[in-house]
C-alpha cells in the first residue's frame, strides 16, 4: 500500500469525523426539543460520548497495532455509519445516551489510529503532517454548520444530516478497505512482528513530561467540545440569536481552527515548537474571554475566531512533540491525549449543562473562559519539559 493512499484515506476520515463530532452541538437545540431533553440530560449525552472515548482509548491504545491498521479503520467506520443511521431513527432520549457511548469508543479508536499511521509515515515531517490531519478535522466542523444549514432548507429535520453523512463514511469505508488490500502493508513483516503486542500506559505515565501533556489534553477537551457543544445553544437560548445566526458566529470558531491547523507549520520555521504553543494558548485565552464578556455578535463572532486560532494548533503540536520524545509509544501517548481531553469533555459538556440547570446558561458558559486558563497553564508546564527534551538532544 502507496503511503498517498493510506494519508489520503486517514486525511478523509478525519474530515468526517469533524462533522460527526460537531454535528450534535448544532442540532442539540432540535435535539432537545424532538426528544424532551433537559439541560442535564443534555449534558449526559456529551458526558457519555466522552466515557465512550476513554474506553475506546485505552482499547485502542493497548491493542489497535495487533491489527492491520487499515482494515480496522475501514471496519470502525462502517460500525460509525450504522450507529449514525440507528440514532437517527431513535424516538427517546435513552437510546440516545446508549448511542452515544458506543459512538466514544468506535471515534476514539479511529482518532488513535489515524495519528499512529500519520506519525509513523511521516516521521520526518510529523508535526506538519498532523496538522495538516487535524486541519481536515477542522475542515469537517468548519463544513457542518452549512451542511446542515443547506439540509434544513430542503427538510428541517434533525435525522436527515445524520443519514446523509453516514452514507458518505459508507463509501469512505469501501475505499478504504480496497486500499488495505492493495498491494504491500504499511509495515514489512519483521516490523509487523515486533510492533504488534499490546501497550502498557504504565509506561509512560511515570514521566512528568506526559503527565503535564494529559492534563493539558485535558484543558483542550474542556474548551474545544465545551464551546463546540453549548455554544449555538448558548447564543440561541442564552442571548436569544437566531438559529441562523447561532451557527453563522460558530462558524468563526472552526474557521479560526482550521486557519491555525493550516499555517501553524509555516510558523515552525522561525518559532520553537514549545514557543509556538505558548503562543497560540495566549491568543486562544484571550479569545475564550472575548466570547464570554460580549453580547455583540460581531465582536463574539471575532472572539471566536481567535479562541479558534489560538486552540487549532495546539493539539498537533502537543501531540507530535510527544511523539518525537518516544515514538514507539505512539498508540499509548495519542491514547492518553484522548482520555485526557475525552475527561476535559466529560466536565465541560456535563458540569455545563447541571450548572445550567441551577443556573441561567449565560451563567453556566464561564465554563469555556475556566477551562482556557487552565490549558494556558498546563501548556507552559508542557513546554518547559519540551525545552528540556529540545536541549538535551542539542547537547
Amino acid at each position: 500500500m502507496d503511503r498517498r493512499a493510506a494519508t489520503s484515506v486517514i486525511f478523509a476520515g478525519f474530515f468526517f469525523l469533524g462533522m460527526v463530532f460537531i454535528l450534535w452541538g448544532i442540532l442539540l437545540p432540535d435535539l432537545a426539543k424532538s426528544l424532551a431533553m433537559s439541560e442535564v440530560i443534555s449534558g449526559a449525552f456529551f458526558t457519555l460520548i466522552s466515557v465512550g472515548m476513554i474506553l475506546g482509548a485505552i482499547i485502542g491504545g493497548k491493542y489497535a497495532q495487533k491489527f492491520d491498521f487499515m482494515s480496522l479503520f475501514a471496519v470502525l467506520l462502517l460500525c460509525v455509519m450504522g450507529l449514525l443511521i440507528a440514532i437517527s431513527f431513535v424516538q427517546h432520549w435513552i437510546w440516545l445516551l446508549i448511542g452515544a457511548l458506543v459512538l466514544g469508543i468506535f471515534s476514539s479508536s479511529l482518532f488513535t489510529i489515524g495519528h499512529t499511521v500519520i506519525a509513523r509515515l511521516h516521521a520526518e515531517r510529523r508535526s506538519a503532517m498532523m496538522g495538516f490531519m487535524d486541519f481536515m478535522f477542522s475542515l469537517g466542523t468548519l463544513a457542518a454548520p452549512f451542511y446542515v444549514s443547506g439540509l434544513y432548507l430542503i427538510e428541517h429535520d434533525w435525522r436527515w444530516p445524520l443519514r446523509v453523512l453516514a452514507l458518505g463514511l459508507l463509501a469512505l469505508a469501501v475505499y478504504t478497505w480496497r486500499v488495505a488490500h492493495q498491494g504491500k502493508k504499511l509495515i514489512t513483516p519483521d516490523e509487523a512482528t515486533k510492533n504488534r503486542k499490546s501497550l502498557a500506559y504504565g509506561d509512560i505515565i511515570r514521566r512528568p513530561v506526559f503527565i503535564f501533556l494529559a492534563l493539558a489534553a485535558f484543558g483542550y477537551g474542556m474548551v474545544e467540545f465545551g464551546n463546540a457543544n453549548w455554544f449555538v445553544s448558548y447564543a440561541q437560548n442564552g442571548l436569544g440569536l437566531s438559529g441562523e445566526q447561532s451557527r453563522l458566529v460558530f462558524a468563526f470558531f472552526t474557521a479560526g481552527m482550521v486557519v491555525s491547523r493550516l499555517i501553524f507549520a509555516l510558523l515552525l520555521r522561525w518559532l520553537s515548537s514549545h514557543r509556538l504553543m505558548l503562543i497560540l494558548a495566549t491568543i486562544m485565552v484571550v479569545g475564550s474571554f472575548v466570547v464570554k464578556l460580549t453580547v455583540d455578535p460581531v465582536v463574539m463572532s471575532w472572539g471566536n475566531f481567535m479562541l479558534g486560532l489560538g486552540l487549532g494548533g495546539i493539539f498537533p503540536l502537543m501531540l507530535s512533540a510527544a511523539m518525537d520524545v518516544d515514538s514507539d509509544k505512539g498508540p499509548i501517548i495519542s491514547g492518553l491525549c484522548v482520555i485526557g481531553s475525552s475527561i476535559g469533555v466529560q466536565v465541560a459538556s456535563f458540569g455545563t449543562g447541571l450548572w445550567a440547570h441551577f443556573a441561567p446558561l449565560t451563567t453556566a458558559f464561564w465554563m469555556i473562559p475556566i477551562g482556557g486558563a487552565w490549558l494556558w497553564v498546563m501548556i507552559w508546564a508542557y513546554s518547559r519539559f519540551v525545552k528540556q527534551h529540545i536541549a538535551s538532544q542539542n547537547n
